[in-house]
């Protein structure tokens, strides 16, 4: 499907925006600082300039996500942003000393065979669809088609 490399930026900049938030807040240390007003405080916590730019990596994320929502269907593009959870598990391993259990390997596995089996049903779809179409370049709606 010639939409899935923007679903997968999507993927990408959820994933590194989640890791630049983490690495600004463990910058940041106790977020309660006595004598400091909290308005002050989560003026503090948006401008650090990890927070910040993860604040502003999840903005392009979710503008990615609407354009690929204009394109595909909800129940296609929506489970690809599971994989947002593979990478981030990952790179939090690596990167923070994160435990990665088998447990936790366990259920990246399920994840990425999940994306998989619906990415396969995209291609099916589209098959499916193609087949319906008139000469006229219209779709005509069959049984397939409300499923």
């Amino acid at each position: 499907m010639k939409y899935i490399p923007f679903i997968l930026f999507t993927v990408a900049t959820n994933a590194f925006a989640q890791l630049m938030l983490k690495h600004g807040m463990m910058q940041l240390g106790e977020l309660a600082v006595p004598g400091v007003h909290p308005a002050l405080r989560i003026l503090q916590i948006v401008f650090q300039p990890w927070v910040f730019f993860g604040l502003c990596v999840f903005v392009v994320s979710m503008a990615s996500h609407l354009f690929v929502l204009s394109k595909v269907d909800l129940s296609f593009a929506y489970p690809f942003l599971s994989l947002a959870y593979v990478l981030v598990a990952v790179l939090a391993w690596q990167l923070f000393g994160e435990d990665l259990n088998a447990l936790r390997i366990g259920g990246i596995a399920l994840i990425c065979v999940g994306t998989v089996l619906i990415a396969q049903s995209g291609r099916q779809g589209q098959a499916d669809t193609a087949e319906h179409a008139d000469i006229s370049g219209t779709k005509t709606i069959s049984s397939s088609t409300l499923k």
